[in-house]
């Protein structure tokens, strides 16, 4: 449900992550822009009004909180406190009574925040971020424009299809394709010698979308030297950098942002924002979420026929999830109450599946080991020594599969909206899914934090009711 309503000017926000000049004072993210150091010019789908879709306008905004809870404890309410990093203020006993008229609306208007509750910032929360989307006026010639494309951080599936979906949507622009560069295994392709740029074109793209992992290769150390990079985006003449990276390389692509704009290097950074754990804060969901569900329901599948097929069987499968525990759910646990349900379902079915995250134990530290599927299969078969115990850990190959049909149009939705945002003359931003609109976050806000499951929330409640699993 989208709402329209007026956008008033008042005076600027004092912190530097709200934009006060084009809206209520706090009640936007701020994203930064290169505009003020280029010519505006028409857009070049402006004659046909980009196949009939039309543009999005500078003045939308899409609302961070869609549902108004009336107390603290509404159900579902800490998660959503939890997906927007804190950004989310309690409701006032006015908007309380207000609840049971509101099905959909804003979240805390900035007067009625109580500045002394602990948010991610002490002033106020914002209600709205900017709408990604094509603009009718860009900034870039698309003629002349040089990009560069790089991923980085550990593989997921989808990224072959961002690559794609930016290089096509790039071309759309109008922008050649000799000047489209696809920097090689990482950050350390700017400046390893040995590690020369790709020209990405229509048909060296064309296909790359049936295969997992990335053509460009990656680069999971987190490597990033900063200077060289700017340096080079400087030397290549380069306008446009895409990012294709977890938190980690959207930290390193914020500070690259910082430095080409200290050093007056023209070139503006967006980033495409990749976690298979889904772990992102602010975002409904990141590219290659989707896909790893699908993959793992398989090791699942292959665990139970494990479990099945033997005489008190257990099957244990090792899910992605270091901090988030959206694949598989992660909540803290001890090892004795585990093991007394464990022999419970034992002596009621015959056999077992555990599905653990791989961060799981890890606090307050129940895990000494840095597998925790070794650990566990070892305390089961330990603790209850007649069970006949199968470990699988389909982590690899979860992330090295091509992207499903959902993921597949998630990307080019997430792809399109990075190269909109880049002519649009934005820098220093994200592109990503928020409460179903495609948004322009500030690399900072998502970079800070990973966002995590809630051990009391909605999602926790629903997987016991489903399987009948008490707290450990």
């Amino acid at each position: 449900m989208g709402l329209l309503c007026p956008i008033s000017s008042r005076p600027a926000a004092s912190n530097p992550l709200f934009d006060g000049t084009e809206a209520p004072e706090g009640e936007v993210l701020h994203c930064p822009t290169m505009r003020h150091l280029l010519e505006p010019l028409p857009s070049p789908f402006t004659e046909e009004g980009l196949f009939g879709a039309g543009f999005v306008s500078d003045e939308d905004r899409v609302s961070l909180q869609s549902l108004l809870f009336a107390t603290p404890t509404s159900r579902g309410a800490s998660e959503v406190q939890t997906r927007l990093g804190g950004l989310v203020p309690r409701p006032t006993s006015g908007m309380a009574a207000a609840a049971p008229a509101l099905m959909r609306t804003l979240s805390t208007p900035r007067s009625s925040v109580d500045t002394n509750q602990d948010t991610y910032f002490a002033d106020a929360a914002p209600r709205f971020a900017l709408r990604a989307g094509p603009r009718s006026t860009i900034y870039f010639q698309p003629q002349t424009t040089k990009m560069a494309v790089v991923t980085a951080g550990a593989l997921c599936p989808g990224l072959n299809d961002v690559i794609r979906a930016l290089v096509l949507k790039a071309l759309d622009y109008g922008v050649k394709e000799g000047n489209i560069l696809g920097i090689r295994r990482g950050y350390p392709g700017f400046y390893r010698k040995h590690m020369k740029p790709v020209q990405l074109t229509r048909a060296s793209v064309e296909d790359i979308h049936m295969e997992g992992g990335t053509v460009l290769g990656t680069c999971e150390t987190g490597e990033c030297d900063v200077m060289a990079v700017v340096k080079m985006l400087d030397l290549w003449a380069i306008d446009m950098l895409f990012v294709i990276g977890g938190r980690q390389e959207i930290s390193s692509a914020g500070a690259i942002q910082s430095m080409c704009e200290r050093l007056n290097v023209p070139c503006a950074i967006v980033v495409l924002p990749k976690s298979i754990d889904n772990d992102l804060l602010m975002l409904d969901k990141c590219f290659g979420y989707e896909t790893a569900v699908e993959e793992a329901q398989k090791a699942l599948l292959a665990a139970k026929v494990e479990a099945t097929s033997a005489y008190r069987g257990v099957g244990i499968v090792k899910l992605m999830g270091k901090h988030s525990g959206f694949i598989a759910v992660k909540v803290p646990f001890r090892i004795e109450a585990v093991i007394s349900h464990l022999e419970k379902i034992l002596d009621q079915r015959g056999h077992v599946v555990v599905c653990i995250a791989e961060g799981a134990g890890q606090d307050p530290f129940e895990c000494q080991e840095t597998d925790v599927g070794f650990w566990l299969k070892a305390e089961i078969r330990k603790r209850v020594p007649d069970v006949d115990c199968k470990y699988i850990d389909p982590s690899y190959i979860l992330r090295s599969i091509p992207a499903t049909s959902d993921d597949r149009v998630h990307c080019k939705m997430v792809a399109h909206g990075a190269v909109h945002a880049a002519f649009a003359g934005y820098t220093g931003v994200a592109t990503g899914q928020l409460n179903n609109y495609m948004v322009l976050l500030p690399l900072n806000l998502l970079a800070q934090a990973p966002r995590q499951m809630d051990p009391h929330g909605e999602l926790w409640g629903r997987l016991r009711a489903a399987i009948g699993q008490p707290n450990f």
